[in-house]
């Protein structure tokens, strides 16, 4: 256990943090979701192993009640890795030297419950349907990338690359929510395999939830000559090629169902489609209309997040915050932190002092013209420091993978007395992907929550009895964000 809830049955009962779960009414279960069946029930006999000491604990509780322990990990036996060989897979262009959790990769459906990792299905069983199926484990999230045998066997570098979307069809027969995804490499799996792609979605997997179109990532560190970002006019076909489906899915399902990433539009100098076009964002995550929810709440017209909340684990009493959905600052509430050689602080700089922005390169496309927007509204003078990516290199633009090296570069020239404001997606328990700690930074920096009502409270804009011309601000930012 690493945290026990005050209060908490488990607390009552004895148990503290330290103490190692072996099994629950006799079974050992082998990850959180079977840990949280398991504890729902009003009657529980716990076997804990204390410092080597086994000890049997007995709890009563109401049905359904937290029993207020959070385990380590989310999976208790083993992580099912990824036997897939791809190209395009992030993880092989990864720098060396990165810490070692971040190099596993996995294709567990389990995580793909959890917390939203996508599975090719290539490693998937019978036992793992029929658990799914009698545990009602949905939804549930599937890299496709091609429905074409023989190409999707040469993306994955698998031979069941050919035969695993069965359990694609299965999953969706028994009704489990699937959402899936095609990661666009140029040359190989666009153009017409991508349009074969989606009618043989139409044809066999027509009860899909969504489908997200996103375009290939490649690092300075890709040794797969093949793999190339795209071009623009291949982005902008890859958007004309969506939206001609869109409005054939929607003619015959009554909904758009597939969906490009926000990138494309950037890279293809296309508006982003408006808010309803989206149909509640259910790919969010996925970089699928993150710009515009972002716009939409950066405009005031909601008191809370436009997108979706992060955190597909929330219901399980428990669970681990695990990867990049962990908790982005280690303090529970740090204003500002970081400074070389000193302690997190909680005191900003004046109030009234210039403010300074740190995003990646696509970020900056749609926070520029927002902040000119409201340049006459603004109580400070505020400003959009773009990081350059080198530690990844490539064409590598998103926030989520700015580092604490890149950041740190980018302060060292800026100005003390100003107010950074870092957002918190680059954070995981307070250290960047390279390790870098907030504190050493050579400026202190702002934590802000990745959305834009959160960038707007930093910057003391009201966040209420905004009028209707936001939505006109909205809508003429979002065409100046992407005709840069």
């Amino acid at each position: 256990m690493v945290a026990v809830a005050p209060g908490s049955p488990a607390a009552d009962a004895g148990i503290e943090v330290g103490d190692v779960l072996v099994s629950i009414n006799g079974e050992q279960p082998r990850d959180v979701i079977r840990y949280q069946l398991l504890v729902d029930g009003p009657e529980l006999e716990l076997e804990l192993d204390r410092s080597g000491l086994n000890r049997v604990v007995e709890i009563t509780k109401a049905e359904g009640h937290p029993l207020g322990i959070e385990v380590q990990a989310a999976v208790f036996d083993q992580v099912r890795t990824c036997d897939n060989h791809c190209g395009f897979c992030f993880i092989y262009q990864l720098p060396p030297g990165m810490r070692r959790s971040l190099y596993l990769k996995d294709d567990d459906y389990r995580l793909s419950f959890l917390y939203g990792n996508f599975t090719t299905l290539t490693r998937f069983t019978e036992a793992d349907f029929e658990r799914v199926i009698t545990e009602g484990l949905s939804p549930l999230y599937v890299s496709i990338h091609a429905t074409d045998r023989v190409k999707r066997t040469e993306m994955l570098r698998n031979r069941r690359g050919a035969t695993s979307l069965r359990w694609l069809g299965a999953l969706l027969d028994a009704g489990i929510e699937v959402h899936g995804q095609v990661v666009v490499c140029p040359g190989l799996n666009d153009g017409a395999v991508l349009e074969d792609t989606l009618l043989t979605v139409l044809d066999a997997y027509p009860s899909l939830a969504s489908l997200a179109v996103v375009p290939l990532g490649v690092s300075g560190h890709s040794n797969e000559p093949a793999m190339r970002p795209h071009t623009n006019a291949e982005a902008a076909a890859v958007v004309e090629l969506v939206t001609e489906w869109q409005s054939i899915y929607a003619g015959v399902l009554g909904r758009r169902l597939v969906f490009a990433a926000d990138e494309y539009y950037l890279l293809a100098g296309r508006p982003f489609p408006a808010a309803d076009t989206y149909e509640g964002f259910a790919m969010h995550e996925d970089g699928i209309g993150m710009a515009r929810t972002f716009e939409l709440e950066f405009a005031g017209l909601s008191d809370t997040p436009v997108g979706p909340a992060s955190g597909f684990f929330a219901w399980v009493d428990g669970a681990p915050a695990e990867g990049y959905r962990a908790p982005r600052i280690a303090a529970a509430d740090p204003t500002t932190t970081g400074g070389v050689g000193a302690q997190p602080v909680t005191l900003r700089p004046s109030a009234k002092a210039p403010v300074a922005i740190l995003t990646g390169a696509y970020g900056a496309r749609v926070l520029e013209p927002l902040l000119r927007k409201v340049a006459d509204e603004l109580p400070v003078d505020a400003r959009v420091v773009t990081v350059e990516n080198r530690f990844f290199g490539g064409n590598i633009g998103v926030t989520g993978l700015m580092v604490g090296a890149d950041v740190a570069r980018h302060l060292a020239e800026e100005p003390t007395g100003h107010r950074y404001l870092l957002p918190d997606v680059c954070l995981s328990g307070g250290r960047f992907l390279d390790g870098t700690t907030l504190e050493e930074l050579p400026r202190p920096v702002e934590i802000v929550g990745t959305d834009g009502l959160s960038l707007r409270r930093a910057l003391g804009l009201p966040t209420a009895d905004v009028n209707e011309t936001v939505t006109a601000t909205v809508e003429s930012a979002v065409t100046l964000a992407v005709a840069r």
